[in-house]
């Protein structure tokens, strides 16, 4: 065991991978965590890791982007992506969990770990310099904390809207009417589907765009801008009639057996639905279904009237009513290295998605990097950055000032990034084919994360890997 203690404050995704961590190089951790004693706007328990606006991962396989980083975590010991595959349920071509078997395993883990020290405060300061800290607050950072965030950097932090989607009970929905498949039949029919014909869509539609929404705080009004990625139903219904038919109300590749033979041409085009809105299982029996991209600021008793319009939820009881809430996020390139260390302070590190991160792999990875060196700065030895070639070095540099053009920009620019091909160095030879360029990347990751796993253990005894997974 190691003579230091490291603090990490925040125990969501990346505060939980990181104290696992650091926890498992035999290093004391104090994982300080302010809820249930002060709750966010999207939080609703004292969990670790409590997932807010979706259960899924993203897409599975390691020639998808979110894919891959999943992959490179998992040979890493990613506590986060080994509780998430220990307790998925079934969604086609993507990892999704029970969210309360999750992030309940998460909290037992954490919290039985002998180096593991939980404090539930709320941390009002950042530690001196001193003390080896990670910041892993997350984009629903407090108040307090922000402003001493703000005040060390010297630079305001930035934030967009971010909204989760309602969550509806499974035995309330009409099954003479939902059924059950997987888009182009892959992998298990995952997917509980709500057909719509022409008229029910652009009804539907109409309403979404007259619909009350929440209100917004004055200061809130002046700066309402969105993530891209994860825009409500309504601001997506806003831009044009056929924008919901080409997102999340995608009905290509989804057929009902009822509805006859596919692949009679005439039938075919008779009885294709002009939309079709998903629900995802949330738990394994499916007793809680997800409302698949429907994202949303409405009020709540507007998104009980309107999400009742849709064939097959006309009696659908709600578990939870969507929200939306304000993200704030660092200026990372301006900030950070892409060790994770700040510029101003190689003691102090930050993790997951207060530093531009996007999605749950990232947030992960990011814990699990400032994990990593963490524990290498108590052990009086360098930090480490991961190669290029992989999802997780990429999206590092990304979000550090290696990114040279976001870190010499005066004004705000920088966005949320997830996971992206277009992120990694180009390949040797172009390969046109992405199928087959995608699976190349995947390789090249992977081969140059072996030599460096290498290193990285060489840095560890392997004696001080206390507590394996499960």
């Amino acid at each position: 065991m190691i003579d230091k203690e490291v603090i990490v404050i925040g125990a969501g995704l990346a505060g939980s991978e990181a104290a696992w961590q650091i926890a498992n190089a035999g290093i004391a951790v104090k994982l300080v965590e302010m809820r249930p004693l002060s709750l966010t706007p999207a939080h609703h328990s004292g969990e670790f890791g409590e997932l807010v606006c979706s259960n899924s991962f993203g897409a599975l396989s390691p020639d998808r982007a979110s894919g891959l980083l999943q992959e490179e975590l998992r040979r890493f010991n990613s506590l986060i992506i080994k509780t998430a595959d220990k307790f998925s349920v079934p969604a086609g071509g993507a990892l999704a969990v029970d969210r309360s078997k999750f992030s309940k395993s998460l909290t037992d883990v954490l919290s039985s770990h002998p180096l593991i020290e939980i404090r539930r405060l709320e941390q009002l300061d950042i530690p001196q310099k001193e003390k080896i800290t990670i910041i892993a607050t997350g984009p629903l950072t407090s108040d307090a904390l922000a402003t001493k965030i703000k005040n060390f950097t010297g630079i305001d932090s930035c934030h967009f809207f971010d909204a989760a989607s309602p969550i509806i009970y499974g035995d309330s929905i009409d099954h003479k009417i939902v059924f059950k498949a997987s888009r182009y039949d892959k992998g298990d029919p995952a997917y509980f589907n709500c057909p719509m014909n022409q008229n029910e869509y652009v009804k539907f539609r109409n309403e979404l765009i007259e619909a009350q929404q929440a209100s917004l705080k004055d200061f809130e009004k002046e700066s309402a801008n969105f993530f891209e990625a994860c825009l409500p139903i309504e601001e997506i219904a806003r831009r044009g009639l056929e924008t919901m038919r080409y997102g999340p109300l995608k009905s290509i590749g989804l057929w009902n057996p009822d509805w006859g033979d596919l692949f009679d041409r005439e039938n075919r085009l008779k009885r294709r639905p002009h939309a079709i809105v998903q629900l995802r299982k949330e738990d394994l029996e499916g007793k809680l279904l997800n409302m698949v991209g429907f994202q949303t600021n409405l009020k709540w008793s507007e998104q009980k009237r309107i999400f009742r319009m849709i064939p097959g939820l006309e009696k659908a009881e709600f578990v939870r009513f969507g929200v939306m809430h304000r993200n704030t996020f660092l200026e990372s390139p301006k900030l950070l290295l892409p060790t994770l260390q700040f510029l101003k302070r190689d003691s102090l590190l930050a993790a997951g998605q207060i530093t531009g991160t996007e999605g749950y792999a990232a947030a992960a990875a990011g814990g699990l990097l400032a994990g990593i060196n963490a524990s290498l700065l108590a052990m009086n030895k360098s930090p480490v950055t991961f190669p290029m070639e992989s999802m997780l070095g990429s999206l590092m540099n990304f979000i550090s000032n290696k990114n040279i053009i976001m870190s010499i920009h005066k004004k705000n620019k920088f966005q949320p990034m997830p996971p992206s091909f277009g992120l990694l160095p180009e390949l040797k030879e172009k390969i046109k084919d992405k199928k087959i360029r995608y699976k190349a990347y995947q390789e090249r990751s992977l081969d140059s994360l072996q030599g460096f796993k290498k290193l990285l253990d060489s840095f560890f005894e392997k004696d001080q890997l206390l507590v394996q997974v499960n």
